[in-house]
């Protein structure tokens, strides 16, 4: 396909934030949403549904002085979840460092058009992260 033909995704801004709105992002993203359902230990516990997003396309509204860290394991992710009402609306993962995993129910459905949902064998995440990185 010739470069002209491509037209990239026009992303949105979405809103979102933790249970009691004491944390509040908002995450730049397609209206058509690409989530990762990993079966880790953690993620499964939370019910976290990834939607990951570079850097610059995160904003921490408000919130920041709520968040307390808990690191584990390789102790590389950065899980950060709110003081009050404990939800992890986000996270730095180790799998992308340079950027943010937000939980996607965490996140205003109100721009959502669609979403593609696939699942990451992260209980065996060494030998499954690759594929991860080249599809996000």
């Amino acid at each position: 396909m010739s470069e002209s033909n491509v037209h990239p995704v026009p992303k949105l801004w979405h809103s979102g934030g933790c249970h009691c709105q004491a944390v509040r992002f908002e995450v730049q993203a397609p209206a058509h949403w690409s989530l990762v359902d990993c079966n880790c230990s953690i993620c499964r516990a939370s019910g976290f549904l990834h939607l990951i997003v570079p850097a610059a396309d995160f904003k921490l509204l408000s919130g920041q002085a709520a968040l307390v860290e808990y690191r584990f394991n390789s102790r590389q992710a950065r899980h950060l979840f709110c003081r009050h009402c404990g939800v992890k609306s986000f996270y730095v993962p180790r799998s992308h460092p340079d950027g943010f995993s937000v939980n996607a129910r965490c996140v205003s459905k109100a721009r959502m058009t669609g979403q593609t949902v696939r699942a990451f064998d992260g209980a065996n995440w060494e030998q499954s992260v690759e594929g991860l990185r080249a599809s996000t």
